[in-house]
């Protein structure tokens, strides 16, 4: 990260760096989607943080999608690139606890309640990332906590309310009424099980 982010990167003195070691309880991963990637020679202008990682991504490679498309065009379901991001994880930093704080997928340009309720991908979605993280945890990966994304529906902050990552659908055109979706009621009996 030195190397490649340089002079944009801030230094710790050796006795912050000493109080920061061990300091933390867990780690709080989010996870959307999995990209594919590819080396690119460095860049030599409009350096970013966006462009420091040095690798071209991705959703599509021989022609065919990473995942299945979700209502945002950047998120693939892709379950599988949950569980190798968290075994990754497991054997990059020592096993640490983690606790997922981010996982969902969106609806696109929902406007009625009936359509808003029936889910059916999102209830998929959810079913397959949760057997990816059961996996992980059979692999030894030391998980605390899932947290889907979201509860209701939000104003999401490049898409404004055209994405609904919500589990109960909110009426924006009647007083924020709001309805569970199928999806929340799927995670409910997932979890009375």
């Amino acid at each position: 990260m030195r190397r490649l982010v340089q002079d944009r990167l801030p230094k710790f003195t050796t006795e912050q760096a000493e109080m920061v070691k061990g300091s933390y309880d867990f780690l709080g991963l989010n996870y959307y989607t999995s990209n594919y990637a590819s080396n690119v020679s460095p860049y030599k202008v409009n350096i970013s943080y966006s462009r420091d990682s040095q690798v071209n991504e991705t959703t599509e490679r021989n022609g065919k999608l990473i995942g299945e498309p979700t209502g945002s065009s950047v998120f693939f379901a892709v379950p599988e690139g949950l569980h190798k991001f968290l075994v990754y994880t497991k054997k990059k930093y020592k096993n640490p606890t983690i606790y997922v704080t981010e996982n969902g997928m969106s609806d696109a340009n929902v406007t009625g309640v009936q359509q808003g309720v029936n889910d059916f991908q999102r209830v998929d979605f959810y079913r397959r990332h949760l057997l990816a993280l059961n996996a992980a945890l059979k692999d030894g990966v030391i998980v605390k906590g899932y947290f889907a994304w979201s509860l209701l529906d939000n104003f999401e902050w490049n898409s404004g309310y055209t994405q609904r990552f919500g589990i109960n659908f909110i009426d924006y055109t009647d007083n924020l009424k709001r309805y569970p979706k199928l999806s929340a009621l799927w995670l409910k009996k997932f979890l009375l099980k």
